[in-house]
């Protein structure tokens, strides 16, 4: 019960039972019953507290022409060679005036290595066009003919536009089951880590972040 208090308060109760339970088996090799989690977060009071709505939530509203993919990875994070399996999401951060900033990264599973990142205050289709571009620089032009670029269902990522450049770059895509965070947990991970690392409410603007 310590232990679960201590990582929910370390992320501020914004966390639920889910993420709890991946940190204990990650980090602490402790197996847990989600249920169980879930009774002892009850018991001693313990509520994850509502994200704060997202302002272009409009935005994720795809239309028709938006397609998703088969998760062609599986949680295959770790394989033969690095290059192979490549993670990507966006997260939220807060400045100092309570205004979001987004960051966009790219990571490889196996190395775990971050590749690529860019920051942003929009959530316009460019944040991924820019980390694409970095991704990019990054490999030089080496990219592992069985290369996996990996992400969830959000509206960037089955926007076609997006699709058609990570083709074009070589890479093939794969996406998480709909609300399973599961399936990209070592992305997850890192955010969760990177955000008790670096307090960004303390810095006033992006450049500083």
């Amino acid at each position: 019960m310590e232990l679960i208090r201590e990582i929910h308060d370390q992320h501020n109760k914004k966390v639920g039972g889910r993420f709890i339970k991946m940190v204990l088996e990650q980090q602490y090799e402790i197996m847990m019953n989600l249920k169980k989690i879930y009774r002892l977060m009850k018991a001693y009071g313990m509520y994850t507290l509502k994200r704060r709505v997202n302002p272009y939530r409009k935005m994720a509203q795809a239309t028709q022409e938006h397609r998703t993919c088969k998760n062609k990875l599986n949680r295959a994070f770790v394989q033969p060679e690095p290059g192979m399996a490549l993670l990507t999401d966006i997260t939220y951060l807060y400045l100092q005036s309570g205004k979001p900033a987004y960051l966009s990264c790219v990571k490889d599973a196996t190395t775990k290595e971050l590749l690529a990142y860019y920051l942003s205050s929009s959530l316009k289709m460019d944040i991924v066009y820019q980390t694409l571009r970095r991704l990019d620089e990054a490999l030089e032009g080496n990219i592992h003919p069985e290369a996996l670029l990996h992400s969830d269902q959000g509206m960037h990522y089955t926007h076609p536009e997006y699709s058609r450049r990570v083709k074009e770059m070589g890479f093939t895509q794969s996406m998480s089951r709909k609300g399973n965070c599961w399936d990209n947990a070592p992305m997850e991970s890192f955010f969760g880590h990177m955000k008790d690392e670096i307090d960004a409410s303390s810095c006033k603007t992006i450049e500083e972040l």
